[in-house]
């Protein structure tokens, strides 16, 4: 049966209008009677914040998020699209999706009585239903409610009319979801004209009386450090947020690990199996949730989930260059190839102070620490004996973020401890021995159970 086209063959379907409040709890209902998730890709939120979410949409409370940055709060904004329907009708033309059963706007409202049930419809999809805004300092309120069009003014029409009105974001996001992130970086003004949008739901521009009872589900995100402690936001304002959901970052190194997996940018490369070694997740995964515990480090400002993906794709694409350059077929990230993840930590976290410690050396220790704590999980003590006392004599082993996984298993050839401690952590082939092999020594140098010596990208390990 195909969709209405008319106004007359809408009200004959049978379809009925909803408020975006109702759309949002009729389909969250929906998904949870078959038990279907409705932010998906979001990790480590099922306990906590998605709750809370489910609450606040089921009781019809505007939201807004309180997290510091990269803690998905944009991200969660746009996938509540999800719950709406997947089209809705709208009078054709209209810059406001009005509804073709009871259109708000005056433009509509004379077309429906110059045409009645012909006035023609468009079906919105989903996607087109969603408005969003960065607080910024110069935001006006033409650029979110509208302004007099000088044009329709020239053309003849009286000041006081609403067809000389040029519609802003809030109008244009009519039957839908309109977010506004970093709120409190708003003007004060500007927030004030927030007010009737989040309670009476109507519109005011210029002092003319122009009501507009705007359907809106109103998402907002801002920082802790601006919403509470500065008094940046007008108290007003917070009180018309229904529910105030507190974000936060991945509380286990599994949920940073699966988002820096889902999230890390892909690119096919011909003739390269790019390998990642569980035991190199975990070491940067650790050394971001290190970073978030650290007192160098000013947890105001928060570490985002960028670091660790950011992270994650330096580690991955150092190893896809040695690959390249020695001609394998294999890449996996090694020890030997952390020193490309400071570019990416760089700029993302900011010192508390400023002194002897520097980025760089913090760093080092924090990575120094997160392969530690990483090796300790992996391995206990007795079984490092062996390896330990293969080394009693004058063995060494030498290491290079440029030497070949061959090498290495040249090496570890004739030393079946270290080659047994390199198979527990999944190394199957050359690419993957490498990088157990150099975690394996590092861990043990750090323990404080092997000398190390660094000269020009390699390292000999030795007693």
């Amino acid at each position: 049966m195909s969709q209405p086209r008319t106004v007359g063959e809408l009200r004959a379907s049978g379809w009925t209008r909803k408020s975006v409040k109702q759309e949002l709890r009729d389909n969250l209902i929906a998904g949870l009677r078959k038990d279907e998730r409705f932010l998906p890709g979001i990790v480590g939120y099922d306990d906590t914040v998605v709750p809370q979410i489910e609450n606040a949409i089921l009781s019809g409370q505007d939201v807004i998020f309180l997290g510091e940055r990269g803690q998905a709060k944009t991200r969660i904004a746009r996938l509540l699209i999800g719950l709406l329907d997947a089209e809705i009708p709208a009078l054709a033309g209209c810059e406001i999706s009005d509804d073709p059963l009871a259109p708000i706007c005056q433009a509509c409202r004379i077309r429906i009585a110059e045409q009645g049930d012909k006035a023609e419809i468009a079906w919105i999809p989903r996607d087109r239903r969603y408005g969003e805004k960065l607080a910024t300092p110069d935001i006006t309120i033409a650029d979110l409610i509208g302004e007099v069009d000088p044009i329709k003014v020239a053309e003849g029409r009286y000041l006081s009319d609403e067809l000389t009105i040029h519609y802003g974001l809030l109008p244009r996001t009519h039957r839908g979801i309109f977010a506004i992130n970093e709120l409190p970086d708003l003007a004060e003004r500007i927030q004030v004209g927030l007010l009737n949008i989040m309670e009476e739901r109507d519109v005011q521009i210029r002092g003319y009386k122009v009501r507009l009872p705007l359907d809106l589900y109103v998402v907002a995100s801002a920082n802790p450090e601006d919403y509470t402690n500065r008094g940046r936001i007008i108290t007003p304002l917070k009180d018309r947020f229904g529910s105030q959901i507190r974000t936060h970052y991945p509380k286990t190194l599994e949920h940073e690990i699966a988002i820096m997996e889902a999230e890390r940018t892909e690119f096919p490369v011909d003739g390269i199996r790019t390998l990642s070694p569980d035991h190199m997740k975990q070491i940067v995964a650790e050394l971001t949730h290190l970073a978030r515990k650290a007192s160098e480090i000013s947890q105001r400002s928060g570490v985002s989930v960028r670091v660790s993906i950011c992270n994650y794709e330096n580690l991955l694409s150092n190893a896809l260059k040695r690959a390249v350059r020695l001609n394998e077929r294999e890449a996996a990230p090694r020890v030997s190839d952390l020193g490309a993840i400071v570019a990416s930590t760089s700029g993302k976290i900011e010192l508390e102070t400023v002194g002897d410690a520097s980025e760089d050396k913090i760093l080092g220790r924090l990575l120094q620490k997160a392969i530690l704590n990483v090796f300790n999980r992996n391995f206990a003590g007795p079984e490092l004996e062996s390896v330990v006392k293969v080394f009693e004599g004058t063995l060494a082993i030498q290491v290079a973020d440029d030497m070949p996984a061959a090498e290495y298993v040249r090496q570890v050839g004739e030393l079946p401890p270290l080659r047994t401690l390199a198979q527990k952590l999944g190394a199957t082939d050359p690419a993957t021995l490498a990088s157990a092999v150099e975690f394996v020594l590092e861990g043990l140098h750090l323990s404080k159970k092997l000398n190390k010596d660094t000269k020009a990208g390699a390292s000999r390990y030795r007693r």
